[in-house]
């Protein structure tokens, strides 16, 4: 087969996500009136803010706002793990990040699968947190090695889309025909299925160690547990969800309002309680229920540097040792107050955090940089005279204090529970198949190109004349 003959990576993620968002909207409706929720308050962000609009525009981030989406699958085994791995690549997205979450009552640690370039993220920012499930975590080692067998006995993916992928990593892409049925045929992986693959006795059982691990173990495969559009205006929503019929979580999770944003807030509403059938002891179905799926909603701002997210880190740490969230709400207030208090310690303006070194920033030539001559330049002389702006580069992936809060919340106000921490990034890797991408790197890059680009043409000018 030809190479022009494949579709390319991007068109096939950003069919697969607009499949997912409807198969979502149909299995749970509140995501749809969500969607609409959202479409209307960014709409009136951008009308009462023409800046933000104009930066937006001249960074090609606007059209991008609407079709973005992030979703959230756990897995069971490292086989699932890999053959995941395998199937998002066909699709243009690489796993970027490692998150311990264990640090924070979760019982799982996971990457975010997403497009990396400029261009792919521009086109579709499909994002997908993928989990996997610590096993080795549970502290029952009869429940430990139950849970095992029944992940092991399981198969997550068709037949036809393993297939698929084999095709595209042999042939180096899919034609239209495969790229629709693969996006058809993986779509099965992430649906919603009322029956469960387990007793209701051990779904007690699995369920008393930790919700999310029944949630991962009892079921024919991983369902998208939450669909996020992205919004311009996160408190805004926060307070008309109410008026929409959904009921939001406490807190808004992340950094505090803020006039220059930063990495990422998130919010969702109350996770649905859904009939689902145990099997019997005698073989027959039993009605019961289980809680899992959520919608949540997320506004992204600047990617911090290592000082800033350490700076960050600090300042989240000291709020919440002066308050920590209730899960029922009850102090919401209280550490909605201390958090902004806190946080006066972090600069609230672009060239403040730039000059401090806090955040990431694109450089890009003004119309006047573009057409310069004169005097060679250095960077603060070339922005004090108009020949180059900086952007802040867009945050692309997550927080796992804040994922644990919206897994917390949304599982139970008793979900938090007690593990050592244990990172093992060592282990992820080899689980996953490949080294994750260091996101701090990768904005550094950013950054560093956009810069030498700029300086290079600005100075090359100045040489000229």
């Amino acid at each position: 087969m030809k190479a022009n003959s494949h579709v390319s990576a991007d068109k096939i993620r950003s069919d697969f996500s607009a499949a997912m968002s409807a198969m979502y909207r149909d299995e749970v409706p509140a995501y749809g009136t969500l969607m609409s929720l959202v479409a209307t308050v960014n709409a009136e962000t951008l009308a009462a803010d023409p800046h933000l609009k104009d930066r937006l525009e001249a960074t090609d981030s606007l059209d991008r706002i609407s079709e973005e989406r992030h979703g959230a699958i756990r897995l069971g085994t490292r086989e699932e793990l890999s053959m995941m791995r395998r199937v998002f690549a066909v699709m243009g997205m690489y796993p970027v990040g490692y998150y311990d979450l264990s640090t924070a009552g979760v019982p799982v640690h996971s990457t975010a699968f997403r497009p990396v370039g400029a261009e792919s993220l521009s086109r579709n920012p499909f994002r997908v947190f993928t989990s996997l499930l610590r096993l080795d975590l549970i502290a029952d080692e009869a429940l430990r090695h139950e849970a095992a067998e029944v992940l092991a006995a399981r198969k997550i993916f068709t037949n036809e889309a393993v297939a698929l992928v084999e095709r595209a990593e042999y042939e180096g892409g899919l034609d239209a025909a495969d790229a629709a049925r693969l996006v058809s045929e993986v779509l099965e992986t992430f649906r919603w299925h009322d029956h469960a693959i387990v007793s209701t006795d051990m779904y007690k059982r699995l369920h008393d160690a930790h919700r999310l691990i029944a949630d991962v173990v009892s079921f024919k495969g991983p369902h998208i547990n939450h669909l996020t559009p992205r919004t311009l205006d996160i408190d805004k929503v926060q307070a008309r969800m109410p008026e929409e019929g959904i009921a939001p979580k406490a807190i808004v999770e992340g950094p505090p309002t803020r006039a220059c944003p930063i990495l990422l807030r998130q919010t969702s509403f109350k996770a649905l309680e859904e009939a689902v059938s145990f099997i019997g002891a005698d073989g027959s179905w039993q009605k019961g229920s289980h809680t899992a799926r959520f919608g949540e909603i997320e506004q992204r701002g600047i990617a911090l540097t290592p000082k800033g997210r350490a700076l960050y880190d600090k300042l989240l740490n000291d709020t919440r040792a002066r308050v920590r969230p209730a899960a029922d709400g009850s102090n919401a207030a209280e550490y909605e107050a201390a958090l902004a208090d806190v946080f006066k310690a972090f600069p609230d303006d672009w060239d403040g955090i730039r000059k401090a070194g806090l955040g990431y920033f694109s450089y890009s030539l003004t119309e006047k940089g573009r057409n310069v001559s004169g005097r060679r330049a250095d960077l603060e002389t070339a922005i004090e005279a108009g020949l180059i702006r900086f952007d802040p580069i867009v945050y692309e992936d997550f927080l796992p204090v804040s994922a644990a809060g919206i897994f917390q919340s949304n599982l139970g106000d008793d979900a938090a529970q007690d593990f050592v921490a244990s990172p093992n990034q060592v282990m992820f890797e080899r689980d996953l198949g490949a080294t994750v991408l260091d996101e701090f790197a990768h904005y550094a890059g950013i950054q560093r190109a956009s810069l030498e680009m700029c300086l290079g043409i600005v100075n090359m000018a100045a040489a000229a004349e």
